[in-house]
């Protein structure tokens, strides 16, 4: 999929970004005649006694600054335009790039590092588009102008500026080379420093279960402190220049004062000199404010590039996630033209997770689940049960061998219409801020009301919610931290059924519910959810025994599948697992 150029987001507010440098323009002639009013309020007004002169020109600089003002907050007005729906498109992309990315893509970033590159990273450019399009005119219309104005005044002025802008020019560059690297640098460690962050408001209770608040607060401070003494020695550098370029301007005003006086003490000696006896006091104030102006535009101009050396660290950033195209790419089969089944097939698959060494997590599997039919995994922690119900809706694509739905390779399909097969309820339970029913509602967008109570019905979860005061309109917290772990997991398995789904996967889903719980939720599946084919991971002999069939899965392969009853004849593995889950405490569970 093609991207756009970071330039080409402004492309939609071409015409502000037009307007906005005009406005400028106007702003910033309006200011270059307003010093030329003020010289000649003192040299025709103030020297030669005149207040008609002065309350003209003063009434013509009234305007000139109100032209000016609306000129400046056109200008300002414009550009925010143009910087604001640059950042909002930009910030809109690189999430929806975000949403499609792998699960390897995603890690590959880090949680820290994409959060700070769709916050912090486009602000810069943000910042980066209204300056530029303030200051690129304002800099050099303030030169240019004010080198015209200056020398019409008198040549000699001119010495002052060449002999100031070669000092200014060299510190602006020594600068721009000290601090660009450092740029990126800066951002790396607001990485790090967001990651640490993320880590420990999603994992708050183990933090605290653990007593480690003091060494979490221990780790942060030192990338906190690391993100600030990187961030200082790029403010250093930049501000080291700021009492340089005040030193060369105060020493250049006070040039312009020197060769005033001497220019107004000439005028008088020589009166028969017409340029210098009209040389006055005024001309000097003009002359002074205009070479400021003239070595203001070189700091804009530091400005400026030090905001685009910074926008360009960042634009680094955030064009390496666009152009990150996603390793799990869609085919194009859709199956409209089919009515679903729900058949699983995987062939010969060997999958081992993307920059691991060593040995395959999944060897050679080979396994069929039929159409309605409800199927159980259960094996060791690792064994690689929840690895082979991820290649399903390709979280992960198989590295050899194939994954067949319906028939059909996983890879040949579109992935909206792949996943749209499958309700998919995870090891872990996640919930959205918002009310229950929409939280079940996100499994099903067009579920109506009874449609989502019934599916609280069949996970089990509509007594507990019926119990609260505002029901369904229950509004949970971010991640579901008002509810307990089992009644997350059941809003979860809602969410899921709510989908009527072709498949539906529980990855080890019901560990927070109790036995008598879990068996009423297998009996409302098979009951209200006949036709779809389940597949159950699971660590408990409990969760599973009453399955169609049951895969017993060891060190990435699958040793058996069969029955509960056939398995305890024939699989050792599964009857040790049955034995010390159920046989020896209570023998009468036995069937």
């Amino acid at each position: 999929m093609r991207h756009k150029t970071i330039k080409g987001y402004l492309a939609p507010y071409w015409l502000t970004s037009i307007i906005s440098p005009l406005f400028m323009f106007g702003e910033v002639i309006c200011d270059l005649i307003l010093v030329r009013l003020m010289g000649m309020i003192v040299n025709d007004g103030v020297l030669a006694g005149n207040q008609e002169v002065i309350i003209q020109r003063g009434l013509l600089m009234l305007l000139v600054a109100a032209l000016g003002g609306f000129m400046g907050i056109s200008c300002a007005w414009t550009a925010s335009v143009a910087a604001q729906g640059f950042g909002n498109d930009l910030r809109v992309d690189i999430f929806k790039r975000v949403m499609y990315l792998s699960e390897q893509q995603t890690d590959k970033f880090t949680t820290g590092s994409l959060v700070t590159r769709l916050t912090n990273d486009v602000t810069v450019l943000q910042d980066m588009v209204n300056m530029i399009l303030r200051m690129f005119v304002r800099a050099p219309i303030f030169f240019i102008g004010g080198i015209v104005f200056t020398l019409q005044l008198n040549v000699r002025f001119g010495y002052v500026v060449l002999a100031a802008l070669p000092v200014l020019a060299i510190s602006v560059l020594v600068m721009l080379k000290l601090v660009n690297p450092m740029f990126s640098k800066v951002q790396t460690k607001l990485d790090r420093v967001n990651a640490i962050v993320q880590e420990n408001v999603s994992g708050a209770r183990v933090v605290k279960a653990y007593t480690r608040e003091d060494h979490e607060i221990g780790r942060f401070d030192t990338a906190n402190r690391d993100f600030r003494d990187t961030s200082f020695r790029v403010l250093k550098v930049m501000a080291s220049l700021m009492p340089l370029m005040s030193l060369v301007m105060y020493a250049a005003t006070i040039a312009i004062y020197y060769i005033g006086a001497n220019l107004i003490d000439e005028a008088a000696l020589v009166a028969a000199n017409v340029t210098l006896a009209s040389f006055k006091a005024g001309d000097v104030m003009v002359a002074a404010s205009y070479i400021t102006r003239i070595l203001s535009s070189i700091m804009m101009v530091s400005m400026m590039f030090q905001q685009i050396a910074r926008g360009k660290a960042s634009a680094d950033r955030v064009r390496a996630v666009l152009v990150s195209a996603p390793v799990i790419a869609g085919g194009k089969y859709t199956g409209e033209d089919e009515a679903g089944a729900g058949s699983v097939e995987l062939r010969g698959v060997s999958f081992r997770y993307p920059g691991a060494s060593g040995e395959y997590v999944l060897k050679n599997i080979s396994l069929k689940v039929n159409p309605g039919e409800i199927v159980a995994v259960i094996g060791a922690t690792g064994s690689g049960k929840s690895t082979l119900v991820s290649l399903l809706p390709r979280f992960y694509d198989a590295d050899e061998g194939e994954v067949l739905i319906d028939g059909v390779n996983v890879r040949e399909y579109d992935l909206e219409a792949l996943r749209e097969k499958i309700g998919f309820v995870l090891q872990k339970a996640e919930l959205f801020s918002g009310s229950i029913a929409d939280n079940i509602r996100w499994g099903n967008d067009d579920a109506t009301d009874e449609e989502v109570a019934a599916a609280a019905e069949t996970a089990q979860a509509a007594e507990f919610i019926n119990s609260f005061s505002e029901g369904y309109n229950t509004y949970v917290t971010e991640k579901g931290t008002s509810l307990s772990g089992g009644q997350k997991q059941r809003v979860s398995i809602a969410r899921a059924i709510v989908r009527r789904p072709e498949i539906l996967i529980f990855d080890d889903s019901t560990s927070a519910l109790d036995l008598t719980t879990e068996a009423k939720l297998q009996r409302a599946l098979r009951e209200n959810l006949r036709g779809s084919t389940i597949i159950m991971i699971a660590q408990r002999i409990a969760s599973v025994k009453n399955a169609d069939r049951i895969a017993v899965i060891e060190h990435g392969e699958i040793t058996a599948f069969a029955p509960h009853d056939e398995l305890m004849r024939t699989s050792e593995t599964y009857r040790d697992i049955y034995n010390s889950q159920i046989k020896s405490t209570d023998g009468g569970m036995a069937s």
